[in-house]
């Protein structure tokens, strides 16, 4: 089963070359994997759920561009789980930039290295589609991953800017006190307030330290449990279930993991309410699937496609896509389903394009525990 991110759930009119290089997946990435750990030293400690991230569903695109009669043009177009890749990369893993640009180097070359094993043929025009495909990934991984180090840069000089003023005030005050005073008991006073002073610094510091590390300003309180995900989708999908609706499709198999069961039904139940209202009152399918550690659930409509320009903008907060119009909407749904799963430690993602409908694409993993912090007794 392609693992592609519009959800392309028959392999439609797939070539030979196409079928051959879903059929070597799994071994790629045991390669890449392998390839990853023994050249970037960042990556040693990285679970494997979390080094994977968005790339199956990247590599099956990359297998149905080589079909050239299929409607994508390369491994990237039409979807935002490039960018999502640079995102996790930023915000979950010690990843530099160069190491992100050495990462798909590795893939382009494992994907080489396993079709010469396998003694698959790629002919110049399908090779040239697997490096475009690279090529423009990694333009999207890099903007992102830009993206948000300056965001996290802008949040340090405003720290510095501001928080750090009262404890420096206190350290500058209480020693030109010393320097000044000529009673003991003063000075043991003014001692204690840099004494404070430099302990609250030290607290930024290590604070600030975190940040630079990972992005987990207004990360969503999420309470963990174990528990079917199969179970939650039927549940959800069952209030949609009503004459005046389209028909709404589930493909997924008992699937456990742990995660935040009120958070996800909330996401699952935006995506829904999205896919039915600009759906054109088609079906609307939702899947899931597991790849390498990782839960990936999708929600898809055959309706009009979401422009190329909005396919990033739609995920900021309070961004309403037709503003003005009857059926308005984008507006707070699909920022809370980006928060959702940057809390659980992945991302995602939209696959939009003409003859292929629209999908929404949650990519996390079946364990999220190590990535969530306690809540807060």
């Amino acid at each position: 089963m392609t693992l592609a991110t519009e959800q392309n759930t028959e392999e439609r009119s797939l070539s030979s070359t196409s079928q051959a290089m879903l059929a070597m997946r799994s071994e790629v990435f045991d390669v890449w994997e392998a390839s990853v750990r023994a050249n970037i030293d960042e990556a040693v400690g990285v679970s494997g759920p979390l080094l994977t991230n968005t790339l199956p569903a990247f590599y099956d695109n990359i297998a149905e561009a080589v079909t050239p009669s299929y409607p994508r043009a390369d491994g990237a177009s039409g979807s935002t789980a490039m960018s999502a890749h640079g995102g996790e990369r930023a915000r979950v893993t010690p990843f530099r930039a160069d190491q992100v640009v050495l990462e798909y180097q590795l893939f382009r070359d494992a994907i080489a290295d396993t079709a010469r094993r396998r003694q698959l043929r790629l002919t110049a025009a399908e090779w040239r589609v697997i490096e475009l495909s690279v090529d423009v990934a990694l333009r999207d991984a890099i903007r992102e991953f830009s993206l948000i180090h300056e965001r996290i840069r802008e949040r340090l000089a405003a720290t510095l800017s501001h928080d750090m003023r009262n404890p420096l005030s206190l350290i500058l005050g209480g020693s030109q006190l010393i320097g000044a005073c000529q009673e003991l008991r003063t000075a043991h006073r003014a001692a204690a307030k840099i004494e404070a002073g430099a302990r609250r610094l030290d607290q930024m510091v290590t604070q600030l330290v975190d940040t630079l590390t990972f992005e987990r300003v207004d990360q969503l309180p999420l309470v963990l449990s174990e528990f079917d995900i199969q179970a939650l989708l039927h549940t959800v999908a069952q209030d949609f279930h009503r004459d005046s609706q389209p028909a709404v499709a589930i493909q997924a198999a008992p699937i456990v993991g742990h995660w935040c069961r009120n958070s996800l039904h909330r996401a699952v139940e935006n995506l829904l309410t999205n896919a039915i209202k600009y759906g054109d009152g088609q079906q609307v399918r939702i899947k899931a699937d597991t790849i390498r550690g990782r839960l990936m659930l999708s929600v898809h409509n055959d309706g009009a496609p979401i422009a190329a320009d909005q396919r990033e903008r739609i995920f900021a907060y309070l961004r309403r896509e037709g503003e003005g119009k009857a059926g308005a909407g984008w507006g707070l749904g699909l920022p809370f389903v980006r928060s959702v799963a940057e809390g659980h430690g992945g991302s995602v993602s939209v696959d939009s394009a003409p003859g292929r409908g629209t999908t929404f694409i949650l990519d996390i993993p079946l364990d999220c525990r190590p990535l969530v912090p306690a809540p807060q007794s």
